[in-house]
């Protein structure tokens, strides 16, 4: 049995991610060129993504379209919310099939807001007599 590449997206996920995309309806009067289908572009971008290459560099023989089609794609969805309402969808599907394994998850600090403007309790002191000449 061959060995599914990460990129590829299988017709069970696809049938979970098509609903959450925006549907683009063509102009009538001056339709222009017809878009490349959501599927493969999406995997277009899964497969920057996983391999790390640039945009400008996917293969166009692997049928994904253009690179910047594909990154195109990537900012029109991400501006139409797809992603966290593909990500909260996974989640309750994993979460539904008591799929999830929270044993090796990590809460990482760095995505907390800080609050700016908070009072100071303490000023920071000077540590010579007065301040340094200008350099400049």
């Amino acid at each position: 049995m061959a060995r599914r590449k990460p990129w590829e997206v299988n017709d069970e996920l696809w049938a979970v991610i098509e609903p959450l995309l925006p549907r683009v309806e063509r102009r009538a009067r001056h339709p222009g060129r017809k878009r490349h289908p959501d599927r493969l572009v999406f995997q277009g971008i899964l497969f920057v993504l996983h391999t790390g290459i640039a945009w400008e560099h996917l293969p166009q023989e692997l049928g994904f379209g253009s690179g910047m089609t594909c990154w195109r794609r990537l900012a029109e969805w991400t501006e139409a919310g797809v992603w966290p309402r593909l990500h909260e969808t996974l989640l309750a599907r994993l979460r539904g099939a008591d799929a999830l394994d929270f044993s090796r998850a990590v809460v990482d600090g760095s995505h907390i807001r800080a609050l700016k403007g908070a009072p100071r309790l303490d000023e920071a002191l000077l540590t010579g007599a007065e301040t340094a000449a200008s350099t400049t």
